[in-house]
């Protein structure tokens, strides 16, 4: 039933009964005091919203509800407001409730509960209408980006109510944008974020997001990936020899170059020389046979792109060929003296100490300090131990074997003698009574 501007059926009607409701009210029991209450409702535009109104110890007295015009909606069970989009959801002495479906901006405000007391009580429900945003925007200022420069991007989200808040996440990392709000002449708000910050060749193909916070929405966001060019990364990998660098050994070096866009080529070079002439080249390979101290140096990778160069470097030091000199050994024995000559190797250069510079590698082994062979210094001990027990064996068998026995004769008046012989001779006694002596000789 509608309220037309005439009035009279319904009008006297709404008057009665308001009348009968004061008096009801005039008439309560002081201690059975009636409390009206509702809450405030917060819907998305295009939802359904819930009004209660609820009485606590009601006697009976009317309730009804009023839009923020002042218009009666529902009065006890009763619609007299032609908008199909109210309906009954319950009623009863102690609740009033009412659902607004298809909920329009137009529909916010302050809606009131009636009780029809003395004297009369109300109780207001705000309805606030949450408009989500548009589509987050965002853009770049710049589509590919080097390392080490400054770029910028904008996040837009439009026409929401009320204004949202908006996010910036690269990666897992939050970062600081500077947010402004506009008010459009519809009462909607456009908030604009501003992003600024640096990029380093980590960020290439790190997600930036936009993400936009409203109590209508979750989960509302927009992302873009970053390209960002970088100058080449290079490294030099030594593979062969693994240990020390020795004369008359092969050298060969991997040059290992990335960067975006990729390196087409690498160059090797010699600082401050050129590279030996039979160096061989092969693309990122650097190949030297038979090493010599000739070639010791710095040796460079040079890789570059449009983004810039980049080199590194390994430093060439050539040691001694390890060596292994044989261990002559004279034993010269004569009728009078034994003579015995031990000839002992030349120290090999490795085992002492060096001013030169230690050969290094720019990426492992840097300043490998030079070892003393302590297995070449064992084997020359050896083989000394083993040349003395052999000299002593052989003396050993030549005095068994020149041992002997001889007789001299030393006569008495030998003196007077032409020779020897006829001192033997005329000798008293022959050999009987010769000293018999023992002589050694060598």
């Amino acid at each position: 039933m509608a309220i037309t501007g005439s009035g009279s059926l319904a009008t006297i009607l709404f008057l009665f009964m308001f009348q009968a409701a004061l008096l009801k009210g005039a008439a309560q029991d002081p201690d059975g005091f009636q409390n009206l209450v509702t809450d405030n409702v917060s819907v998305v535009e295009g939802e359904m919203a819930i009004i209660s109104c609820r009485v606590k110890n009601n006697d009976g007295s009317v309730i009804q509800l009023l839009n923020p015009n002042r218009q009666t909606i529902y009065f006890s069970n009763m619609r007299p407001l032609k908008d199909a989009r109210f309906q009954l959801v319950n009623f009863s002495d102690n609740e009033l409730r009412v659902s607004l479906s298809n909920v329009s901006l137009s529909d916010e405000g302050r809606y009131v509960c009636q009780l029809y007391t003395d004297p009369p009580q109300e109780a207001y429900a705000d309805i606030t209408v949450l408009i989500p945003p548009g589509n987050p925007i965002i853009e770049a200022r710049d589509e590919v980006l080097s390392e080490g420069n400054e770029t910028e991007m904008t996040c837009t989200a439009m026409s929401s109510k009320p204004a949202a808040t908006i996010k910036w996440m690269k990666g897992d990392k939050e970062l600081p944008g500077k947010p402004k709000v506009e008010l459009t002449y519809d009462k909607m708000y456009t908030v604009t974020s501003r992003l600024t910050f640096t990029v380093s060749k980590e960020d290439d193909g790190v997600p930036v997001a936009c993400i936009v916070d409203h109590p209508a929405v979750k989960d509302f966001q927009a992302q873009i990936y970053l390209e960002v060019q970088y100058k080449p990364e290079v490294k030099i990998m030594v593979e062969f020899p693994q240990g020390l660098t020795r004369e008359g050994e092969n050298l060969e070096l991997t040059c290992q170059a990335k960067g975006k866009p990729q390196p087409q080529r690498v160059n090797w070079v010699k600082v401050d020389d050129d590279v030996p002439s039979h160096a061989v080249i092969t693309g990122a390979d650097l190949y030297i046979e038979n090493l010599n101290k000739s070639y010791n140096g710095t040796y460079r990778c040079v890789a570059s792109n449009t983004v810039g160069e980049s080199f590194d470097d390994y430093i060439l030091y050539v040691y001694d060929a390890p060596t292994t000199t044989p261990i002559p050994t004279t034993a010269t024995t004569t009728s009078t003296t034994i003579t015995t000559t031990i000839s002992f190797p030349e120290a090999n250069q490795d085992t002492a100490p060096s001013t030169e510079p230690a050969a290094h590698d720019s990426r492992a082994g840097e300043g490998a300090p030079r070892t003393v062979d302590h297995a070449v210094i064992g084997g020359v001990v050896a083989v000394v131990v083993f040349a003395m027990l052999c000299l002593l064996i052989v003396l050993g068998r030549y005095f068994a074997r020149h041992k002997g026995t001889y007789f001299t004769h030393e006569a008495k008046g030998a003196d007077d003698a032409a020779d020897a012989d006829t001192a033997i001779i005329n000798a008293e006694g022959g050999h009987t009574n010769s000293d018999e002596k023992k002589e050694y000789y060598i």
